[in-house]
């Protein structure tokens, strides 16, 4: 028998195998954490890490959503590991947007919260973005479009370039999303001003307009919700 192996690839195998059996079914928080880190920490033992990252960042959510001059700060992580997790993350957010294209309906309050907090929420610069559907609220494949980058204002955000863009598409509803960077997702003036024109646009061409977004990491308005729709 080898002594010399290293502890840490019984654990690592034994992880897969489990995963591999049951998903995460019967998974410590930690260990989830653990399985992730194998994937871009070749060597070494990640429990620490894995244990260190929920400590400071409280859950698997929390750690994707992280800065990653933050991640790097945590003892072990390295270089490589926190853009692997930036890849993961923004990997699960293509998931969802091309499982939502042709499939479940986005009129689900839920559905459009989580895919919008996932894709902008931890962004520091603020992201315009529209969905197009169809007549049955499902996203059109490749139906979600980033217009804009910087701050959002009627000089920047062009009803017409949507407008445009919807009747090439054929979509027959939208759903409009932004982040705050400030975590305050308080709908501004310019929010207002440019989402009722927004709404005015769509409404001469027939097209529904579903609700208006603003998101932070941990927050979401919605201007339906919110009876300004």
């Amino acid at each position: 028998m080898n002594t010399n192996i290293p502890h840490y690839l019984g654990h690592r195998k034994r992880l897969r195998e489990r995963f591999l059996k049951t998903g995460f079914a019967g998974f410590a928080n930690h260990e989830v954490i653990e399985l992730l880190l194998t994937l871009a920490v070749p060597r070494g033992d990640v429990k620490e890490p894995a244990k260190e990252l929920l400590q400071r960042f409280g859950n698997l959510r929390g750690i994707l959503d992280a800065p990653l001059d933050e991640l790097r700060e945590v003892k072990g992580i390295g270089e490589v590991t926190p853009v692997a997790l930036r890849i993961i993350r923004e990997a699960a957010s293509l998931y969802l947007q091309q499982k939502g294209e042709g499939g479940q309906p986005m009129s689900d309050p839920k559905v459009l919260y989580e895919f919008w907090r996932m894709r902008l929420g931890d962004l520091r610069n603020e992201v315009f973005e529209v969905a197009y559907l169809d007549s049955a609220a499902r996203l059109l494949r490749g139906g979600v479009e980033r217009l804009e980058t910087g701050t959002i204002d009627r000089a920047t955000v062009y009803p017409r370039k949507v407008m445009e863009a919807a009747l090439r598409r054929g979509a027959a509803a939208l759903v409009f999303a932004h982040n705050h960077p400030n975590d305050d997702v308080t709908p501004s003036k310019q929010d207002k001003l440019i989402t009722e024109a927004l709404v005015l646009a769509a409404t001469t061409l027939n097209i529904e307009v579903l609700d208006h977004l603003i998101v932070s990491s941990d927050k979401v308005f919605s201007f339906r919700k919110e009876g300004l729709l």
